[in-house]
């Protein structure tokens, strides 16, 4: 077993000046029963904790760093970036740059504002949605999450799903009032929200690929059928593309199934893995945003230059021939050896993947489609799952709801050295 002395006395200092010890609750590790780690640094596909154990890293940022850890030509950029100062709350060409880039890329996107994060990419689209129907009401569906905004933490998946929390105390009934939460792949259920209480929505926000609650698979013809019940009753239709943008394809979720939406919220990894976020869709919608027109969104570090240059040099890297293909390899290779070796083992647990995104259900069967599905689960085997792996070297989620992710720095070896360790924790799981 790895020593951790240093990283316990840092999590010890942190709950005295941070609550829970933590920034953001699911490094808290409590859903796996143990403390964090604590980070020095990361090189390509590994970490290194601050007592020098190293790990072969599948949490990626939660995503982002979908090239690796320290990628020189990122590293590059923002040092040439730096020099010429940190932020200036006046336009840059950099962001002009940036949002040609993404406009380019993905297909449903004719304008874009930048933003800081995802949880203000979404929050800023349902509050254009809402500007541009007139309507109050928005749909997301059950475990999909999309940040901390008030609207959003009903029937949330990521860090609300993974310590048990129902909603949030802190919200108004009345924004409650305006969100309606339903099943994900059931289109019956949206159909009659949709059919009884169409003239009153705004907007359907949904992750295309559910991945933070695990990665759900969308039912054939699920995601065209939610465009048409969209678009035939002018409701506005969002992609969080937060996580799957840029990950499954260089153009999102959106062209890997051929659905536009009409908006789409991104996250860090157009950043590089610097705190960055966008939104963007139909022009028309898009020109109701301050000061085309009268939608209120600001942001002083929108655009921040550090994060632009990042941005940039991602994007042109993501661009190279083969590297979707190259991710999808490992991703599968990864998700075919964790259900040869579940088999084996005799370990119920359903693995679940697409791209370079995976999750193993434990305690799981067959297929999970939705929320209630993914809630089965058994954590305390994930748990036990995470402890084991965590002990041999490579470091996954510490949740049952999130996904694994496969970088680009990620080697055939690193894969098959993974699915050693794996094959070994879960003998002691059976």
């Amino acid at each position: 077993m790895p020593h951790r002395e240093i990283s316990e006395r840092y999590f010890k200092e942190a709950v005295e000046v941070i609550p829970g010890g933590v920034n953001s609750p699911v490094r808290a590790c409590r859903a796996v029963g143990c403390d964090p780690i604590f980070v020095e640094r990361g090189q390509g596909c590994y970490i290194e904790d601050v007592d020098g154990n190293a790990y072969i890293d599948y949490v990626c940022s939660w995503g982002p760093m979908i090239l690796g850890h320290s990628h020189p030509d990122i590293n590059s950029a923002i040092a040439g970036a730096l020099d010429s100062g940190t932020s200036f709350g006046i336009p840059t060409w950099r962001e002009v740059e940036l949002a040609r880039r993404i406009c380019e890329c993905v297909p449903s996107v004719e304008l874009v504002r930048l933003v800081n994060s995802g949880t203000e990419a979404t929050m800023s689209a349902i509050r254009l949605a809402r500007g541009f129907t007139g309507r109050k009401k928005i749909v997301k569906f059950d475990g999909c999450y999309h940040g901390h905004a008030d609207s959003f933490l009903v029937k949330a998946g990521s860090g609300v799903a993974t310590l048990g929390i129902p909603g949030s105390p802190g919200i108004p009934e009345e924004i409650v009032a305006n969100t309606i939460s339903v099943p994900f792949n059931d289109l019956d259920v949206l159909k009659k929200i949709v059919e009884s209480q169409g003239e009153e929505i705004a907007a359907v926000i949904m992750e295309p690929v559910p991945a933070n609650m695990g990665v759900i698979l969308p039912v054939d013809g699920y995601l065209e059928g939610v465009r048409k019940l969209t678009s035939d009753h002018g409701i506005v239709l969002i992609f969080d593309e937060v996580i799957t943008g840029f990950r499954l394809a260089l153009g999102g979720a959106q062209e890997f199934f051929g659905v536009m939406p009409d908006l789409t919220t991104m996250g860090k990894i157009i950043g590089g893995g610097l705190p960055v976020g966008a939104y963007g869709g139909r022009r028309d919608i898009m020109e109701q945003i301050a000061p085309a027109g009268p939608v209120y969104q600001a942001g002083t570090l929108s655009g921040n230059p550090l994060a632009t240059a990042a941005g940039l040099a991602a994007l042109e890297a993501l661009s190279r021939p083969g590297t979707y293909e190259n991710l999808e390899a490992k991703g599968e290779a990864l998700a075919r050896g964790y259900r040869e070796i579940a088999e084996r083992s005799g370990v119920k647990c359903t693995v679940q993947n697409i791209g370079s995104m995976l999750t193993g259900f434990f305690g799981q069967a067959g297929l999970v489609r939705n929320f209630d599905q993914a809630l089965k689960s058994d954590t305390d085997m994930y748990g036990r799952f995470f402890r084991g792996m965590l002990a041999e070297g490579v470091y996954v989620a510490p949740s049952q709801f999130e996904a694994a992710m496969v970088s680009t720095a990620h080697s055939w070896d690193d894969i098959d050295d993974t699915l050693k360790v794996a094959e070994s924790v879960f003998k002691t799981l059976a």
